[in-house]
């Protein structure tokens, strides 16, 4: 894609959705981390289901420690992988009482160091909780960097370096929950639907497919 067509791709994004927001459900900055560890090979929708009643009665490292494995594990099991995601999420709540103060770090280095938290997650918690300009590249994203020709890679990282570097600064903020969204509902994994889509004329996408089809 050109400069010309990445500015009307994300002018047109931005334009449907001023304000695009992450489907996952957290009120504090440690609710998204835990809701973002949860998430990996697992939909929103489920993660969300598990955590109404995990931040219900643990919505901090503290009292999530003071639940106890067992219990976080049986409050999270229909999330798939759910008992390492448990270990994980309780080492991380340790790490955060005894490194950090019970808050979570806004760093990448202090992030990645938490068990469960790759660059993925990391990047999540930095661009929803502390508004940087980072870009957390799940499937949506290396699907749609390379699908629409905004930035072909062959990793997830060099897919993520080349949407830093040609998404106009303006837009970087939201950019990721536009394509996250985008990736979800319009430009699908099995068919995309161009038929649906605001931005196919600049799409490198060849051939669009159509609702017959």
């Amino acid at each position: 894609m050109t400069p010309a067509a990445i500015e009307t791709f994300f002018a047109t994004l931005q334009a449907a959705n001023p304000h695009p927001q992450t489907e996952l459900e957290f009120s504090s900055v440690f609710e998204l981390l835990a809701a973002v560890l949860l998430s990996a090979q697992a939909t929103d929708v489920g993660v969300n289901k598990a955590t109404r009643r995990l931040f219900h009665t643990a919505n901090t490292p503290q009292k999530m420690m003071a639940l106890g494995l067992p219990a976080l594990e049986d409050s999270i099991k229909t999330i798939g992988l759910y008992r390492s995601k448990a270990a994980h999420l309780m080492k991380t709540c340790e790490i955060l009482v005894e490194q950090h103060g019970g808050v979570v770090p806004r760093t990448r280095e202090a992030l990645e160091a938490l068990p469960g938290v790759g660059r993925k997650t990391a990047n999540v918690v930095l661009n929803v909780a502390f508004g940087e300009p980072t870009m957390a590249v799940d499937t949506h994203l290396f699907r749609l960097g390379n699908r629409t020709g905004l930035a072909p890679g062959k990793t997830p990282l060099e897919v993520e370096l080349k949407l830093l570097k040609r998404i106009p600064q303006r837009y970087m903020v939201d950019a990721h929950h536009w394509l996250i969204l985008h990736g979800r509902y319009i430009c699908q994994a099995r068919k995309p639907l161009c038929w649906q889509c605001a931005v196919h004329h600049v799409c490198d996408y060849s051939p669009k497919t159509s609702a017959a089809n």
